[in-house]
């Protein structure tokens, strides 16, 4: 019943001259189906047995031109080009592989992708909400994406522990004009305790000593004088009082807010990369 459903999801979604990129494709059910669609079929498989079977289960076909099978560990490799993904991901690569789609060029159209249903909560997650974290404010911010499935279980065999969910992801673009980098790194901080304020936060020694190293480099990189009674502390509390966000705490605070802090920050030369 579920495979079905999502059968039909996927045909709707895809276009004749598609390339999709499947991940995990095992012994080829999924695979078949996206043959029927597409212009052609990229499947990434760590396992040389289920390669085997995949490539096995095409020969001598129509599809055998059509499909491209790529053996190995997809977070070690460079994506190829392709217009849409297909996935079910185990949970310990979930987030990692979830960034490498996002930071993927060109472009692609969208993903759809199998998870555990408590990490697919995460990704969709609003402030306020328990599941809220880190994860979503950067999914959030470079995709649109929402839970279109639930999988239950009993759906698999043998089954599993754990309850599934299908999002779709759709990649924003173009994307959000900032320094990756330094928007990670405010996240970091932010997240590391959610329900701590973040004048309590940023007054953990090691973020001070952090923020301070990095704007003794940027102003000696921009040639920008150091005060000589120069306090980090002080600093970082000016910045968070006059941006209005001492009191805050990350788990209440949107996309909007932390791109506005992270502005503070930087209009008083202080970084986070």
């Amino acid at each position: 019943m579920f495979f079905s459903k999502l059968i039909t999801f996927l045909q709707a979604a895809l276009r004749p001259s598609d390339v999709a990129l499947e991940i995990g494709p095992g012994t080829g059910n999924m695979t078949v189906k996206l043959l029927e669609k597409v212009k052609k079929v990229v499947a990434c498989e760590v396992d040389p047995r289920m390669v085997a079977e995949l490539q096995k289960r095409v020969q001598s076909t129509p599809f055998q031109a059509k499909l491209t099978v790529l053996q190995g560990d997809v977070l070690e490799r460079e994506l190829p080009f392709f217009d849409v993904c297909v996935a079910n991901m185990p949970y310990q690569i979930s987030s990692p592989f979830v960034f490498k789609l996002l930071l993927h060029r060109p472009f692609f159209r969208c993903a759809v992708l199998m998870f555990q249903r408590e990490f697919a909560q995460r990704l969709v997650a609003k402030p306020g909400d328990k599941l809220y974290c880190r994860l979503s404010v950067n999914t959030q911010l470079l995709a649109r994406v929402d839970i279109i499935m639930k999988v239950g279980k009993n759906n698999f065999r043998p089954p599993p522990k754990v309850e599934s969910s299908v999002i779709r992801l759709e990649p924003i673009n173009p994307p959000p004009d900032i320094n990756y980098k330094e928007w990670d790194g405010l996240l970091r901080i932010c997240f590391l305790r959610k329900n701590k304020t973040l004048s309590a936060l940023f007054n953990f020694s090691s973020i001070c000593d952090m923020l301070k190293h990095n704007y003794e480099v940027h102003c000696s990189v921009n040639n920008v004088p150091i005060e000589k009674d120069f306090n980090m502390k002080e600093k970082i509390d000016l910045v968070l009082k006059e941006s209005g966000y001492e009191g805050k705490r990350a788990r209440s605070m949107d996309i909007d807010d932390f791109l506005l802090l992270l502005c503070a920050f930087n209009k008083h030369n202080i970084h986070f990369s």
